[in-house]
Parts: C-alpha cells; sequence; structure tokens
C-alpha cells in the first residue's frame, strides 16, 4: 500500500521526470529526482527548477535533485521510470544493483525499444531482479509535461499486471489536478501512448501542408484504427484504445502543437530535413521517429495493415515527400470502414 510519507524516487530528470516529480512534491511526498549528469542535478538544487526542461517551472520544496542513483532509490517505496525508450536498458542495468524487493517500479516511458520492438515493461522485466514479476506498473495518458507542471487539469491511467499495483499507483500520483484511473490491461496501454507518436507525426505533416481539420479528424481516427489493429494482435484489449491512453492521448498530442512528435511531421511537411526538424526539438526527443520504423517491422510480424504508418516511415526515410504520402493513403483501393465485422467465419 503506497505510504505519503515514505520517499519516491524518479529517474530522470527529463522533462517528463521533472514533471512528475513536481506533481508528487506538490503533494508533500518526499521526491528524490535523479540527474544523469552531476551539474544538472546540482542545478535543480541550487536553482530550485530544471534549466534544460520547464525552466519556467519551479520545484516544490519536497523535491531534492540527486547525483547519486544508489542514493536516490535507497529506502523509497516506488522508483518511478522516465527515461527515453532508447535509454531504459542501460538505465535498468545501472539500477538493478540497487533495488529492494519492497518497492515497485512505474514506467512512464512511451515508446518501443528499436530493433527489438519490445515494450517498456518487457525491457523492465528482463533487466530488473529476478523478484520483480508483478511489482511493475505502467502510467500513460494525454499528458502534456508543460500543463501538468503548470498544475492544469490532467487525466491518466495506471496498469499493472497486479491489480494492487496498479491501484497503489494511482493512489500515489491522483490529486486534484491530476485524476488517474486504473486499468488490467498494461499492453494496451503502452501500446497506445507508444503507438499515438507515429500519428501524431502524420497530423503535424497534415497541417504543415495546409490541410485542413477534416484531414486532421480524418487521420486521426483512421489511425486509431491501424493503431488498434495492432494492439489486439500483440495481445491489447480493444476496449483500451478507446480510453485515455488510446484515444486521449492520440487526441493531445495530433492536436498540440507543443507535441514535439507533431512539431517534427510540421518541420518536414514545410521542407525541412530529418535532421533539421529533429534539431528544433532538441534536446527534447520525438519518440515516434524510432516507433515509426519498429511498427512497421511488427506490422508486418503480426500480419496487420498498417498504411498510415508505413506512408509515415516512407517520408520519414526520405522515400516519399509529404505530399506524395498523403497521395498514396488518398488513393488506395476503396474500403469498408468496419472490415472486420464485415468478415464472416472462415473469411478472415
Amino acid at each position: 500500500m503506497f505510504d505519503p510519507a515514505r520517499p519516491v524516487a524518479v529517474l530522470a530528470a527529463g522533462s517528463w521526470g521533472t514533471a512528475l516529480a513536481m506533481l508528487l512534491g506538490s503533494k508533500g511526498i518526499s521526491v528524490r529526482l535523479w540527474a544523469r549528469r552531476p551539474e544538472l542535478a546540482r542545478r535543480l538544487q541550487q536553482e530550485r527548477r530544471n534549466p534544460t526542461y520547464l525552466a519556467d517551472h519551479h520545484l516544490p520544496p519536497a523535491v531534492t535533485g540527486c547525483e547519486s542513483m544508489a542514493e536516490a532509490v535507497a529506502g523509497v517505496q516506488m522508483v518511478v521510470l522516465a527515461p527515453i525508450c532508447a535509454g531504459l536498458r542501460p538505465l535498468l542495468q545501472a539500477l538493478r544493483p540497487h533495488l529492494q524487493p519492497d518497492q515497485w517500479l512505474v514506467s512512464t516511458t512511451k515508446g518501443l525499444e528499436s530493433p527489438s520492438g519490445l515494450r517498456p515493461l518487457q525491457v523492465i522485466t528482463q533487466e530488473g531482479p529476478e523478484w520483480i514479476g508483478q511489482r511493475l506498473a505502467v502510467l500513460s495518458g494525454p499528458n502534456l509535461a508543460a500543463e501538468v507542471a503548470a498544475g492544469l487539469p490532467s487525466t491518466a491511467v495506471a496498469a499493472a499486471p497486479d491489480r494492487a499495483v496498479a491501484q497503489d499507483t494511482q493512489v500515489a500520483f491522483m490529486c486534484p489536478t491530476f485524476r488517474v484511473y486504473s486499468n488490467p490491461d498494461p499492453v494496451g496501454v503502452e501500446l497506445g501512448g507508444a503507438l499515438k507518436n507515429i500519428i501524431a507525426l502524420g497530423a503535424g505533416l497534415s497541417d504543415g501542408m495546409g490541410f485542413g481539420d477534416n484531414a486532421r479528424a480524418a487521420l486521426m481516427t483512421r489511425g486509431l484504427a491501424e493503431i488498434t489493429r495492432l494492439g489486439v494482435a500483440m495481445g491489447a484489449q480493444a476496449a483500451t484504445f478507446r480510453g485515455l491512453s488510446g484515444a486521449g492521448d492520440l487526441i493531445a498530442t495530433c492536436s498540440s502543437r507543443h507535441s514535439r512528435n507533431y512539431r517534427v511531421g510540421w518541420a518536414l511537411a514545410r521542407g525541412k530535413s530529418l535532421s533539421e526538424a529533429l534539431a528544433e526539438v532538441a534536446p527534447q526527443i520525438p519518440e515516434g521517429v524510432t516507433t515509426t520504423q519498429v511498427a512497421c517491422s511488427l506490422a508486418a510480424q503480426y500480419q496487420v495493415e498498417m498504411p498510415i504508418t508505413q506512408v509515415t516511415a516512407q517520408v520519414l526515410r526520405g522515400e516519399l515527400s509529404a505530399r506524395e504520402g498523403a497521395a498514396a493513403l488518398m488513393t488506395r483501393t476503396r474500403k469498408d470502414e468496419l472490415e472486420e465485422e464485415w468478415l464472416r467465419p472462415g473469411e478472415a
């Protein structure tokens, strides 16, 4: 059971990790915010803000910047993992010796590992201690870091293989400005958070070309359909993709100029190269760029049709221009919107 009198650790001090540390600290919970760079940890303590991310927001008194990972997690009840997906495995390898069996881990990473295609919880299971088992949860949803840091109303989903762990995570994060729902489908919650970034890239491409609200609405709707197809093939529940970690996160990232994935798509549509587009959002990392390529591999593996994902991947690789990609999608052979529902037994 979550004890608000015991400290928690947040690793690492990127935009989302910092926002979550601020959220927990605003509840009076003692938070140890670990930074990869010792100089950043010192500045967190001295300036009471993160000068690289969310520089306009000050840390609550309950948040402490930490240089040592071992000190950050010693005696805490919950360890919140907030690295980019590519950094998750090396983070776990460094963290493993310092974890204790009475702790649980909460992943907030939204991505898929390349080239393995593994979800964050799968990576944690591989790299974590033997006892980690059911002591894992994922927190995801339509959460722009700047809005959470500012205390604007937001919602999220806490999912775990063990219902008690999901509920403990729910209790830990829930407050008047951050409403958390529990969910029994961590596979769907993780996939929703990762795959929606692909569609956000597409929304940025669409808006950057000057297409209208009709095009963005169509892209989001059909995008949700294809990421649901892949998710179900990978063992997720379809209903999860209609919830906060699916449709909710999709709407937020496809509609906000604060979304790094949206901004990369926008820049590409305006004639920038991929390297130039990535430079515009640096030091933030748009997970959708890697996730798009991984999702294409998974779609082939699970034999799932994902036309928006595949075209977006071609645009990212420079094989198609944004306008050529749009034309390819608009001129596909005719389909039934609910094609799967039309199939009779034996025709699938």
